[in-house]
């Protein structure tokens, strides 16, 4: 297995690359730090329709035809979608899906399905069976809110360590690099007159499922720390990288208690990330907007890498980025039968360097 490094990391050879990146929020998200980074905020999270669902489902598809414009290709030159989100059987990835008429593969990994669908992703490229894969995924808080803990309409309180479902979506489209493109080669391209660098995916670290014996869902955070740990040390222990390496290490949605926990446990194995290490939900929301422990959902790190990280690649103000997708899953009946909560993280590392 020449493509892979270690026991769970895999190399892409042929760098499958972003052309292509759109992000989506809601009205909440909007007037949070990251604000600008968004390319659309709702005006009020039903988005015109009749129920969250639809809404969420409608967010989606937006992000994704929108990235798809961005790339400069069409429709026709898509050879899968992938994606998913939080609801019962991914409905809204598979009503995106169904008015795209595109073939798909629908995905879950929870909060991890972003990084889950972008490793699939380049898989399929780096493995010459796709030229142009479609990824994305969603999530919104007042479906997420009614599936997995109460009705809106009930009011109840949330514990101060409870994280807030991000509305908002993020979708990319992954391509085979052009090797004979000047403009790739150089890693770069002009727009507005500014250079823009292209950007690659070069490694996916595919994290195994660790359960710590958690039970509150007031705690995802810690739920899923221990396997966003797991999944960085993995993922330097595998490629022989040192965390310096990276101009960043993101994870996806561990909150601000995750966020804490996270640097803890790097710390107690000798790994010191606090120059280079944040956390999605730890960014989306400011402090006043009384999110309590932060931002979590499958939109929570689609959106801020296809808009944050991805911008500032292309700026060049990052040049090496790892981002770590984590997902708590548990279910509604898992948690109604007293289950603890089994935690995931996956890991992509992307780069302008246009090398591995």
């Amino acid at each position: 297995m020449k493509n892979k490094l270690g026991k769970q990391t895999l190399q892409f050879p042929l760098l499958p690359r972003i052309v292509g990146s759109y992000s989506i929020v809601g009205e909440k998200e909007g007037k949070g730090p990251m604000a600008k980074w968004f390319d659309m905020v709702l005006e009020e999270d039903t988005y015109g329709e009749k129920t969250w669902e639809k809404a969420e489902s409608k967010m989606l598809k937006q992000a994704m035809l929108q990235a798809l414009q961005k790339s400069g290709r069409e429709k026709e030159n898509i050879d899968t979608v992938l994606s998913g989100d939080l609801i019962n059987q991914i409905m809204s990835s598979s009503f995106m899906a169904r008015d795209l008429s595109i073939p798909f593969l629908g995905l879950y990994g929870a909060c991890s399905t972003m990084t889950e669908s972008m490793i699939l992703g380049a898989l399929m490229i780096d493995g010459e069976y796709a030229s142009n894969i479609l990824v994305g995924a969603s999530s919104h808080y007042c479906t997420a809110e009614r599936q997995f803990r109460m009705p809106l309409e009930h009011g109840n309180q949330r514990p101060p360590s409870a994280q807030w479902t991000a509305t908002a979506a993020g979708a990319m489209v992954l391509s085979a690099t052009d090797k004979g493109d000047a403009a790739v080669k150089q890693g770069k391209k002009q727009q507005h007159g500014q250079e823009m660098k292209e950007v690659y995916l070069s490694h996916a670290t595919v994290g195994k499922i660790i359960d710590t014996g958690i039970k509150d869902v007031n705690q995802m955070g810690a739920a899923m720390v221990p396997a966003a740990v797991d999944t960085i040390l993995r993922h330097l222990s595998d490629t022989g990288r040192g965390p310096d390496f990276y101009d960043l290490i993101l994870t996806g949605d561990l909150g601000l208690i995750g966020k804490d926990i996270a640097l803890d446990l790097l710390s107690g194995r000798g790994v010191d990330l606090t120059a280079i290490y944040n956390d999605c939900g730890a960014m989306l929301y400011d402090k006043k907007q009384d999110t309590h422990s932060g931002g979590s959902g499958c939109g929570c790190s689609a959106s801020i890498f296809c808009g944050y990280v991805y911008d500032e690649m292309r700026l060049g103000k990052i040049n090496n980025a790892l981002l770590i997708s984590t997902g708590a899953l548990l279910s509604t009946i898992s948690s109604q039968q007293g289950e603890s909560i089994p935690g995931i993280a996956h890991a992509v590392a992307v780069t302008t360097k246009g090398v591995i």
